[in-house]
């Protein structure tokens, strides 16, 4: 195929007018899509933006967390070189259009070769280096990668160690490319295993100014594979065509409105849809200036640290995180840092507490705008945009040309087909030009959309009057007591006002009768102190619904976390269960008479399930009557529990 198939240069995606109520929205959407927005493909985006911008700077690579270290800087025109050599090098390792190119990198500028060559060259398949072995295969596998891009040092999670386990593991797995550190000296990796090859030099032998296999990207054509549900049980693998993400993109520059002069700090991972859509492509595809912050991201404790002296050198216009992320930040003292040049901050992956979107706004003058986003819409659905002042759980207004509904949930907590009006809660689901193309299992499509198309977000939320969507939780985290639903996020508001708390979740206990109690986990601010006592009946005071008021606060050293700073409240569940399972096996020994040095230990036994395991030698002849005594107890508590002598 002949060169004549490269697109031709447009202008890149620019805001049309600042966006501040629905009406807004609406005005742009007089403009039929087709006509507002022509490009097809990421490798547009980047071919755009490279002829506008140039020598512009695209991405800033700090090398580590000091302020006053120098970074590594890309122009827009090395990216898309970049990105040319890298999608022209895995064409001549015979990756074509439907064959997956895994990545297995931390935050590093190759990461923005291997998303947007891969993605020119094939489908790029971002992974979460922190799965084990057996569900990386498992992904790899689903997804049929042909090569693995991987970073060649184990200092970031054991990612090159893992990458030499999976070469074995994975049947399509034809080549692992290797990604030398920025400070790694030229020659000392030594030489490479058959079959594995320096991502570097292989690239610098291709041509940097147009696609070699003269590939003409369709809209329709898939991406990328990002996986979701990892975290438990397996992984489901979202496909993701090149026209959502553009529409990503496109919408997110016109609602957030963004601009070549704008500078962004991305701390979100770049296997996570948030990191690679709203908050990398839709900046780069405007002339933002992205800066990343060492391989380890905000993980870095250095760059938390330091975070506030990085905003006054690096003169970022918009600060976005995960709420976690900003109660850590509420926790870094300004000591006279300029931070003028932030205009714009932002939030989503959960919902942000009244009480810390106001400790930011009080600390560092900063209104926190909200968004939703997720996998199966392209890392985005809705945005709060600059100048629109929304309380705590306010994700903004729907992106242009997308359709929201608010519908009650039926008996399972699941979606029903009865819509609601403005103000009443209920499950939300979308319609949009960004909607993912089905999960690469279509077995997995089933629960993810209702029979007439839409898509079942499992978000619990609510329509104010001016056209925003406000969210409080997702549907599997509501409180089930004795049949009444009680929302998580009431309790967590209440207790998070106490000025000792920096994070709390409020989860389900079972209960033999009850089915579900509402207790809430806490961690505190450093230097505080609250007894457990003190702040249930804090809360207690201020949730007004008796069922809802929880039964216990735990305090915790540290709040479980998934690998993009959500709260993980599978395993708060967990150590609600294990907690209630241990009053039970405490009181089956006491009738028994067994001391407590003997009394076994409950175990989690997988999502949703219990082990106690009863030591036949330290309880003696009572072994048996308790191992009876505790499977009639557990029995009755919704989860499932086993009890076994040894």
């Amino acid at each position: 195929m002949s060169r004549t198939s490269e697109p031709r240069i447009a202008a890149p995606f620019s805001a049309s007018f600042p966006i501040r109520s629905l009406a807004d929205i609406r005005r742009l959407e007089e403009t039929p899509l087709e006509e507002a927005l022509t490009v097809r493909s990421t490798y547009e985006i980047f071919r755009n933006a490279g002829a506008a911008f140039g020598d512009k700077t695209a991405l800033t690579f700090l090398r580590t967390g000091n302020p006053a270290d120098e970074p590594i800087r890309w122009s827009y025109a090395e990216l898309l070189a970049g990105i040319h050599q890298t999608a022209n090098a895995l064409h001549t390792l015979g990756v074509g259009s439907d064959d997956a190119v895994a990545v297995l990198l931390p935050g590093c500028l190759e990461y923005h070769l291997a998303l947007w060559g891969g993605a020119a060259a094939g489908i790029v398949q971002p992974l979460n280096p922190l799965l084990t072995d057996e569900k990386l295969v498992s992904l790899m596998t689903a997804g049929r990668a042909k090569v693995l891009i991987a970073y060649g040092s184990d200092a970031e999670s054991g990612m090159w160690s893992k990458a030499m386990r999976l070469r074995s593991q994975v049947p399509t797995l034809t080549t692992v490319l290797r990604v030398a550190p920025h400070d790694e000296a030229p020659g000392s990796a030594g030489a490479l295993p058959e079959g594995v090859a320096d991502f570097k030099a292989l690239r610098e032998r291709e041509p940097d100014d147009h696609l070699v296999s003269g590939r003409d990207i369709q809209a329709s054509d898939i991406a990328a594979y990002f996986h979701t549900g990892g975290t438990t049980g397996a992984p489901k693998l979202a496909r993701h065509s090149h026209g959502a993400q553009v529409f990503t993109a496109w919408a997110s520059v016109n609602v957030a409105g963004q601009g070549s002069s704008d500078v962004s700090i991305n701390g979100y991972p770049l296997f996570h849809v948030a990191g690679v859509l709203p908050a990398s492509l839709a900046s780069l595809s405007a002339g933002v200036e992205v800066i990343i912050p060492t391989t380890s991201l905000l993980r870095n404790k250095e760059v938390l640290a330091n975070y506030w002296r990085l905003v006054e050198k690096y003169r970022p216009t918009s600060l976005s995180a995960v709420p976690t992320v900003l109660a850590a930040l509420a926790n870094v003292p300004l000591d006279g840092a300029d931070i003028s040049s932030i205009r714009y901050c932002r939030t989503g992956a959960a919902v942000l507490a009244p009480e810390l979107a106001a400790r930011f706004e009080r600390l560092f003058g900063l209104h926190v705008h909200e968004s939703l986003g997720m996998t199966e819409m392209a890392g985005i659905s809705t945005i709060t945009p600059p100048g629109v002042i929304g309380p705590a759980g306010c994700v903004g207004f729907p992106l242009p040309f997308t359709q929201l509904r608010i519908v009650a949930l039926d008996e399972n907590g699941n979606a029903s087909d009865r819509d609601l009006p403005a103000g009443e809660q209920g499950m939300v689901l979308f319609k949009s030009p960004n909607l993912f193309s089905g999960f690469v299992d279509p077995a997995d499509n089933t629960k993810a959309f209702t029979a007439d198309g839409w898509l079942a977000t499992g978000d619990l939320g609510w329509m104010d009057d001016e056209g925003r969507l406000n969210l409080s939780g997702r549907s599997k985290d509501l409180i089930i007591r004795s049949g009444h639903n009680i929302d998580p996020k009431v309790i967590e508001d209440a207790l998070g006002a106490h000025p000792a708390v920096q994070l709390c979740a409020a989860v389900g206990a079972p209960d033999a009768y009850a089915g579900e109690l509402p207790v809430i986990f806490a961690t505190l601010v450093p230097g505080a102190s609250a007894s457990e006592e003190e702040l249930l009946a804090f809360t207690a005071g201020r949730v007004d619904e008796a069922p809802a008021k929880p039964k216990s606060v735990i305090v915790i050293e540290t709040m479980p976390m998934t690998n993009v700073g959500k709260i993980y409240k599978p395993e708060l569940r967990s150590m609600a269960s294990r907690k209630v399972a241990a009053t039970l096996v405490d009181e089956a020994c006491a009738a028994l008479g067994i001391d407590a040095a003997a009394r076994p230990q409950v175990q989690a036994d997988g999502e949703n399930a219990l082990k106690v395991v009863v030591d036949s030698t330290a309880v003696g002849a009572q072994a048996q009557a308790l191992q009876g005594q505790l499977q009639q107890a557990l029995g009755r508590l919704p989860v499932k529990a086993q009890v076994v002598l040894k």
